[in-house]
């Protein structure tokens, strides 16, 4: 078989702390004399039985990494890392996904957060090669006035080549609020030129992807999974060409699915759907980018197969349309080389 952690892709669904490295939490925790819950440091990947969803523990373990990152230099550790590790993976394209607001308190406010994670970026790309852009996530638990805040310095950094701001989106416990109330935000970030890629169908079935569609009008969804539950929605995806940034290990650990083979990729792709596969946060799954491209071809999932949602990804991202010939031409190449 091909060897999956050579084949070119674009990752296009990791969140910032949740791509931090275990080791470097431990270090930035020892330094400040923090101590970490045991589940962030006994190296078992987070996991939930499929009966009891398991966002809460899940926040609460995201929660206490994400109290470890207080400095710039913490920040930039990450980035680089984030991109360090990519490239391990032969992704062309990192979109790695950023609220800004969380770590401001430290760093003087939101918007030298980002330009931070910006300029690493830029830095990152230039020491492997991994162009590295930002999409800017608001968040679901805060009001949706601060969103629009968020939209407005994201509108200010946007453009598509690395270190800039290429999307706008929604994140964390998608029950929570109503949707609707973030489409104010989306409508700034939309007329600086910023794609909507919100969070929805993963904890929740297809009346709240519909609500998304209908309130932010999206660009990709990020999960996006229970659209599968019905027929009718998912033909309005694939009509739309929406793409769903699939997190199979994700929806595994947060007991949304009870094994990976349950995850109805093969019916998303069955359906046309464009789907871009993503780690999410592999600091809590213990499940890099290459590992969802395993997890699939364990199923039964053909290196064609698999070499087409490589493809997918790249076309999904807001890479300009040069790279993506690149790197659709280097995905071609890996296919036609003997296994």
């Amino acid at each position: 078989m091909r060897d999956l952690n050579l084949l070119p892709k674009a990752h296009l669904h990791l969140h910032f702390t949740g791509s931090m490295r275990v080791a470097t939490l431990e270090r930035l925790a020892e330094r400040q004399g923090m101590r970490l819950p045991e589940g962030l440091t006994d190296n078992r990947a987070l996991h939930v039985p499929s009966d009891q969803r398991g966002w809460f523990r899940f926040q609460r373990a995201y929660d206490a990494a994400r109290k470890v990152v207080r400095s710039e230099e913490s920040m930039r550790t990450i980035v680089r890392e984030a991109a360090e590790d990519d490239a391990a993976e032969s992704s062309r394209r990192l979109e790695i996904q950023i609220d800004p607001t969380s770590y401001a308190p430290f760093l003087g406010g939101i918007t030298p957060a980002l330009e931070i994670v910006l300029d690493e970026a830029k830095a990152a790309n230039a020491a492997t090669g991994v162009e590295i852009a930002v999409i800017v996530a608001a968040s679901r638990i805060r009001h949706p006035l601060e969103a629009r805040t968020l939209a407005r310095l994201a509108a200010r950094h946007a453009g598509d080549g690395p270190g800039d701001v290429v999307g706008f989106g929604l994140s964390n416990d998608e029950r929570r609020g109503t949707t609707s109330q973030w489409a104010s935000a989306f409508r700034i970030a939309r007329k600086a030129g910023l794609p909507a890629v919100p969070h929805g169908g993963e904890l929740l079935g297809p009346e709240h992807v519909r609500e998304v569609i209908d309130h932010l009008a999206p660009t990709r969804i990020g999960h996006g999974v229970r659209s599968s539950e019905d027929s009718d929605l998912l033909g309005r995806i694939v009509d739309a060409g929406i793409a769903l940034e699939v997190c199979p290990a994700s929806n595994v650990s947060l007991g949304v699915y009870p094994d990976s083979h349950r995850v109805p990729v093969r019916d998303l792709v069955d359906a046309g759907a464009t789907v871009a596969l993503g780690a999410d946060d592999p600091l809590l799954f213990l499940s890099r980018l290459t590992d969802q491209y395993e997890a699939l071809r364990a199923q039964g999932f053909t290196d064609a197969e698999l070499a087409g949602l490589a493809a997918g990804s790249v076309r999904a991202s807001f890479a300009c349309e040069a790279s993506k010939r690149t790197w659709l031409a280097e995905i071609d190449a890996w296919l036609a080389a003997e296994d």
